[in-house]
């Protein structure tokens, strides 16, 4: 098995809305996988990074609290450089923490976290973590194949079986799978 880049593994959590979808297609297109790690873009800049991860009032947070930094210091008269130091530290801070920061968001939107997988790449952590989850899932027909012998015989001649023959666009497993 290829390790990736490096050899790497990473570790994502995974989260499923408060209230998701009785369908198991449809609550597995919900799920957000949240990777736990280091973001060199929040590091680097870190309100590009925040917004990048749609942690928008994080943002503004971070701008505000720099630039109460930068004027507590400033008009303390302390050096420059003791700005740089305190907001590269904050950077580098956010950086290890933006994922912990993304999931006390969705934890206070009452997402629940289904737990961690870990893998190669976001890709093959979807993969082994549907594996496992999808099958304990219950299966729930839409309403026009419900009781209806014709509902299902429709949908079996459009190239597949049961619930999988509607191919969605977002569901980002092919015949691979």
């Amino acid at each position: 098995m290829s390790q990736g880049k490096f050899g790497a593994v990473v570790t994502y959590t995974v989260h499923e809305p408060a209230e998701p979808e009785a369908d198991r297609l449809d609550r597995a297109d919900q799920l957000q996988f949240v990777k736990d790690g280091f973001s060199w873009l929040t590091a680097l800049c870190p309100p590009l990074g925040l917004a990048a991860q749609s942690l928008w009032i994080p943002a503004v947070i971070y701008l505000l609290i720099a630039w109460a930094i930068a004027a507590l210091i400033g008009g303390a008269g302390i050096d420059a450089a003791w700005t740089m130091l305190i907001v590269f530290a904050l950077n580098v801070f956010l950086g290890f923490e933006v994922s912990t920061l993304k999931r006390w968001m969705l934890d206070r939107q009452g997402w629940q976290m289904l737990g961690s997988i870990n893998g190669s790449s976001l890709v093959e952590c979807e993969r082994r973590f549907l594996e496992s989850w999808l099958p304990s899932q219950p299966i729930i027909r839409g309403p026009a194949g419900s009781g209806s012998s014709s509902g299902s015989s429709s949908s079996a001649g459009a190239g597949g079986v049961g619930p999988f023959s509607v191919r969605r666009p977002s569901w980002p497993f092919g015949a691979r799978a």
